[in-house]
């Protein structure tokens, strides 16, 4: 049933990223399920702060749909996507870059610890490496920053490592994808999106 299981969050973790390059904004309800079996995977191998990280992905994608639905109301951009949803995205500024980063340091610190002295989790610090960026990414995302597709370049590829170590092998593959996808994802922002200041 767990390796089922893995199977088939692989197949929606796959739709999710294709929705993702195309700014699609059902990919936060893909995302949504993806993540609801995430989380029972990453339980039954010992990857806590990896489910966690799901049950987080969980709650931001009703915040993405959400967010990305009232941008798409408000934007006056001229570059379409094929629904005539607007392709848009915006750069990680300076100040932006420190708070994701002291989030980050504070976010690693604390599950490395919890991992390490109140779990029996295999790899307590590349679990918590691989949450703690994903975090950060994910809220980027979000805020359609372009820079969160290099986050998660390097994300996945250490997430691929570990599965592996951890027997995961399908989940691995998908990550693998993921990382490969990433890099599709990030030319195809950029050289189809719109640059706009969405917090202005």
């Amino acid at each position: 049933m767990d390796q089922i299981l893995e199977y088939f969050g692989v197949l929606t973790g796959l739709l999710y990223l294709f929705l993702e390059i195309k700014q699609h904004r059902f990919m936060w309800v893909v995302g949504f399920v993806t993540s609801l079996i995430y989380v029972f995977v990453f339980y039954n191998s010992k990857f806590y702060a990896d489910m966690g990280l799901n049950i987080y992905y969980v709650l931001i994608s009703i915040y993405g749909f959400i967010a990305w639905y009232r941008e798409n109301k408000r934007a006056e951009a001229s570059n379409k996507t094929n629904e005539g949803e607007p392709l848009l995205f915006q750069h990680l500024r300076a100040r932006v870059l420190l708070g994701v980063t002291g989030a980050f340091v504070a976010i690693y610190a604390i599950l490395a610890y919890g991992l390490d002295h109140f779990t029996d989790s295999p790899m307590p610090y590349g679990d918590a490496l691989t949450t703690s960026l994903g975090i950060v990414a994910t809220w980027m995302l979000a805020r359609r920053i372009i820079e969160h597709w290099l986050f998660w370049i390097g994300i996945n590829a250490i997430c691929v490592y570990l599965y592996i170590k951890r027997g995961l092998h399908p989940t691995a593959f998908l990550y693998f994808c993921y990382m490969v996808l990433a890099v599709v994802g990030y030319f195809n922002w950029k050289k189809k999106g719109t640059y706009k200041d969405l917090d202005a």
